[in-house]
């Protein structure tokens, strides 16, 4: 099946890691059919870079943009959702940068009622600060020998399917995904009514996500050794919120909840 997808990427008032994101999409094996920048509320600085790529990009890039007012995460993403045009969503965060077959190994993998989640490499502190102020996208050989977990960076597509619906996928990790690296149906997130609004600040959004998706029918599945994505080093959010959100997710596995009333749909036509 061809399947079409969006691409969202989240971002707030770092337009020097969103360059080399966005770099690293336009030098993608498979292109999304469009792409949407899910914006907290950044300043003029990032506006204008989105620009610059409205204009190079070959495929459409819609900016989706709301007030600064703290941490809002899940209303922004649930924003881009709705905007989408295409049935499957592709998520990142504007501090990743994306191996070439990225897309293509999402792609690969999807099917009805599953969501996926997949890993990341850490780049190290130094590297980092490197890339950010030459703004020149690294090779792959770089990136995997100035991170933290060589082992994420091995892109060897024939094993995915091994580990598909074995690693991570049950007990205690089968909530587990990383919003920066995770893929979904549309249909199915509007069915639970997408991210919780009432989590605010970081922590445990995405996998309250899943938890609801999951108990609702969908079967996770972990890509390994494909979709690989190259996190840049960043000092850690504020996590004042953390232990709210989390008994927030607790409360959603504890009753089994599939639903939420703050969600998407306010946003829906």
């Amino acid at each position: 099946m061809t399947v079409q997808c969006s691409l969202i990427i989240s971002t707030y008032n770092w337009p020097a890691a969103l360059e080399l994101c966005l770099q690293s999409i336009m030098k993608q094996h498979v292109l999304p059919n469009e792409i949407i920048i899910a914006d907290d509320g950044s300043t003029a600085e990032t506006q204008e870079l989105i620009a610059s790529y409205q204009q190079k990009s070959l495929v459409p890039l819609v900016h989706v943009w709301h007030e600064d007012n703290g941490f809002r995460l899940t209303q922004i993403r649930n924003k881009a959702v709705a905007k989408a045009q295409f049935p499957y969503i592709i998520q990142i965060d504007g501090d990743v940068m994306l191996h070439p077959a990225f897309i293509g190994d999402h792609l690969a993998i999807a099917q009805t009622e599953n969501i996926v989640t997949g890993s990341r490499v850490n780049c190290d502190k130094a590297f980092s600060q490197d890339i950010l102020v030459s703004g020149i996208l690294p090779s792959l050989r770089a990136i995997q020998f100035n991170s933290t977990n060589y082992f994420n960076s091995l892109h060897i597509p024939m094993f995915s399917a091994i580990f598909a619906n074995h690693y991570k996928t049950k007990g205690r990790h089968r909530d587990f995904t990383r919003g920066c690296n995770m893929a979904y149906w549309k249909r199915d997130f509007i069915a639970v009514n997408g991210y919780n609004e009432d989590m605010t600040g970081w922590g445990s959004e995405d996998k309250e996500l899943f938890a609801r998706m999951i108990q609702r029918g969908c079967r996770k599945k972990f890509l390994k050794f494909a979709g690989i994505v190259y996190h840049i080093w960043h000092y850690s959010a504020s996590k004042e919120k953390e232990i709210r959100n989390e008994s927030i997710y607790r409360k959603t596995v504890d009753l089994n909840i599939t639903f939420i009333p703050n969600g998407i749909d306010k946003y829906l036509n």
